[in-house]
């Protein structure tokens, strides 16, 4: 009874201090995070404050938190939406997590770090906080993309967390030959475990939660649904997986039912009050001694999450195919870190492979960055029509069109030849890939191993011996470096021909320079995709210079690649846009200029233009009497303007508008980008509603 007591005592009195510190912070307008947190640091045992909460016990309830919320993010990515997602979010994934695994690692060896706890570093900074950002997310209007894309991204990053961790539990019992033997193993036993839960829950689950539906009991679908949550949880802990994959694989087996939103609504209260309990402990684990002492590691490692996290995302999810408006705004929603970033700091202080101080550093490093999401959520929209109006006229134009081109690589990819090509050249860069990091690494234990008895017996100095490991792994890795590079040069070239196709034999390629900026596109991104794992990987074994060296002279070739294939690109546009004139001159005639003037001419002639469309103003239109620069068509649509065909005659047109002229009755305004983005561009211009084809829009 004397326990039971001890545990009511704890949850009232967390739930009382939370209460008033919350109430503070909304009227002062903070985040509500942030007031969780610092109510665990009142009831915490570091600062001298009469009020203390047995951390066992606020513990046991926050975990419950953490199944929760996983379960209702479930909920709401059902298992097919989810695989739809995850070839864009497993991209952005890699690139993110391998960037800031090294960044992470690199903060921690400045400040003088041992391996472990640069790994450790490394690892916490790489995985973001589901909670903190799904709460900042519900906090704000947010467009239903942005929010699917960051959940892809967030399960990407907590199923690779799963086997983070359990390579640094490898490391951290001292077995230093173990990890990559740790880390196949787990992957292998993770993609068995949710291969059974998804065959088995596919055929029960659904069918099971549409039965209870039709009781009309909502008691018993809460009980049910719970019930059903905690027991997968437990089963993925039992397996040596984390509750928060369990929960979430139940939400998204329930959400196979059709009537996810209904449970979801049905849990949101208990939801948020063990979520609420969750950021409370963490605040209870805080001494703001330690943290106060190590400020300049919390300042460093908090300045790579909130800039990283933000750039590598952005980059990621903007090559992925998404537009750079959206892939802006999902990097700065994903910002933080959080209860995944505890256990990993958790498993080397425990273990004793890891000093003290690296606990209290990265729950301080949660407090910075947790405190600045929900801003960053916010502020988002903002920061990406402001980057992307700033951008050089060729990179706006590029990013217009890369959308589009995109649109057109999902749709012709489905075929089964071409479909079977592209997987087998991606095995092969793959597989390349891995055999150069494996030579690499094994590069790095001989010189540890060997070159001090190299050294000895040859009577070299260890700047020669030195060299001639590096010179031996160079040379023996020299080939499949080459190799590498020919396959991500072919796969950029096949990827550019599916859409925009070679001219035939004698025929005008009219469509080389869109190409060649795809093909450079394709290589920037696969040399992102494989680098950054790859020196993730190679991290502990590779010096920091040597890594740095490596990625900054493969993205200086290719970002000079790029911007010339941008400008080209960039005059490949304002040549269409004179043909675009033409057409509408002599189709439209002059006297009839508002009429609809149909493209299907220049789209067939320079199909890398993407989905033409012309829009007409007509008296009462919005955009009258203003310039493109006051409407903010390219970055609150994402849309361009190529041309405008002028009512007042033909010496008025504009090829290759710069955005300051003054719009007119009667303009034609042919647009191009994305579907998306063409029909929130036209419904802008004309005043109406979002549409994906408003009647004045002229399709292809």
């Amino acid at each position: 009874m004397h326990e039971a007591q001890r545990f009511l005592q704890d949850l009232a009195l967390v739930l009382s201090v939370a209460a008033v510190v919350t109430i503070l912070f909304h009227l002062l307008r903070q985040p509500i995070v942030l007031g969780y947190l610092l109510a665990g640091v009142i009831l915490g045992p570091h600062v001298p404050i009469p009020l203390f909460a047995d951390r066992e016990n606020v513990g046991t309830l926050a975990e419950l938190g953490v199944i929760l919320v996983m379960f209702s993010i479930g909920l709401e990515l059902s298992v097919r939406r989810l695989v739809a997602l995850l070839p864009t979010s497993g991209l952005t994934g890699l690139i993110q997590i391998g960037g800031m695994f090294w960044l992470g690692h690199a903060v921690g060896q400045i400040f003088g770090w041992n391996g472990t706890e640069c790994l450790v570093g490394g690892a916490m900074v790489a995985i973001s906080s589901t909670m903190i950002a799904t709460r900042a997310l519900a906090g704000e209007k947010v467009e239903r993309k942005v929010v699917d894309l960051v959940f892809g991204v967030l399960v990407v990053q907590d199923l690779a967390a799963v086997v983070i961790m359990a390579a640094l539990t490898a490391v951290a019992a001292g077995r230093a030959a173990a990890p990559s033997d740790a880390v196949l193993e787990t992957v292998g036993e993770l993609a068995a475990f949710l291969v059974a839960v998804l065959v088995v829950g596919f055929l029960v689950v659904p069918r099971s939660v549409r039965a209870l539906i039709r009781l009309g009991s909502r008691e018993t679908i809460l009980v049910a649904s719970v019930g059903f949550c905690f027991a997968l949880a437990l089963l993925a802990h039992r397996l040596g997986y984390s509750v928060a994959l369990g929960a979430f694989l139940a939400g998204s087996l329930v959400a196979e039912s059709g009537h996810g939103e209904e449970i979801e609504r049905l849990i949101a209260p208990l939801r948020d009050l063990f979520a609420a309990i969750f950021f409370v402990a963490v605040g209870m684990m805080v001494d703001p001694r330690d943290a106060a002492e190590h400020w300049a590691v919390v300042l460093a490692l908090g300045a790579a999450v909130l800039v990283g996290q933000s750039a590598l995302v952005a980059i990621g999810t903007f090559l992925a195919g998404n537009d750079l408006r959206s892939s802006i705004r999902v990097g700065m929603s994903l910002a933080q870190i959080g209860e995944f970033s505890f256990i990993i700091a958790g498993i080397g202080t425990s273990a004793g492979a890891a000093r003290d101080f690296l606990y209290p550093v990265t729950v301080a490093v949660c407090i910075l960055t947790s405190f600045t999401t929900p801003w960053m959520v916010r502020r988002s929209g903002r920061v990406a029509r402001a980057i992307e109006s700033r951008l050089p006229h060729a990179l706006q134009t590029f990013a217009s069109l890369y959308g589009s081109w995109r649109e057109q690589l999902r749709e012709r990819a489905r075929r089964r030849t071409v479909s079977a090509r592209i997987r087998r050249q991606v095995r092969l860069l793959l597989l390349d890939g891995a055999l150069l990091a494996a030579l690499l690494v094994a590069g790095a234990i001989a010189h540890e191993r060997y070159a001090p008895v190299l050294a000895a017996r040859l009577r070299l100095g260890p700047g020669l011996s030195l060299a001639l490991v590096v010179g031996a792994t160079a040379l023996v890795a020299l080939p499949f470096a080459i190799g590498l590079l020919r396959l991500t040069r072919g796969l950029g070239t096949t990827l550019a021909r599916v859409v925009l196709p070679a001219a035939g034999r004698g025929e005008l390629d009219l469509a080389a320079a869109p190409r060649r900026a795809f093909r450079v596109t394709v290589q920037l991104g696969v040399a992102l995709l494989v680098a950054l794992p790859f020196l993730a990987l190679t991290r502990p074994f590779l010096p920091f210079w040597m890594g740095l060296a490596l990625l900054g002279l493969a993205l200086f070739g290719l970002g000079i690649a790029f911007w010339r294939s941008a400008r080209n690109l960039d005059e490949h546009v304002r040549a269409g846009a004179h043909l675009v004139l033409e057409v509408l001159v002599r189709q439209a005639g002059r006297p009839a200029i508002a009429q609809r003037a149909p493209l299907d001419q220049v789209a067939t002639a320079l199909p890398s233009l993407g989905h033409l469309t012309a829009v007409t103003l007509e008296p009462g239109s919005p955009a009258v009497g203003r310039t493109l620069i006051e409407l903010d068509l390219r970055g609150s649509t994402g849309a361009s303007v190529i041309a405008i065909g002028r009512a007042s005659g033909p010496g008025e047109d504009v090829a290759a508008p710069t955005g300051r002229e003054v719009l007119a009755v009667g303009d034609i305004l042919t647009l191009t980008g994305t579907s998306e983005a063409v029909g929130a561009a036209a419904a802008l211009l004309l005043g109406e509603s979002a549409s994906p084809a408003p009647a004045a829009i002229l399709p292809r």
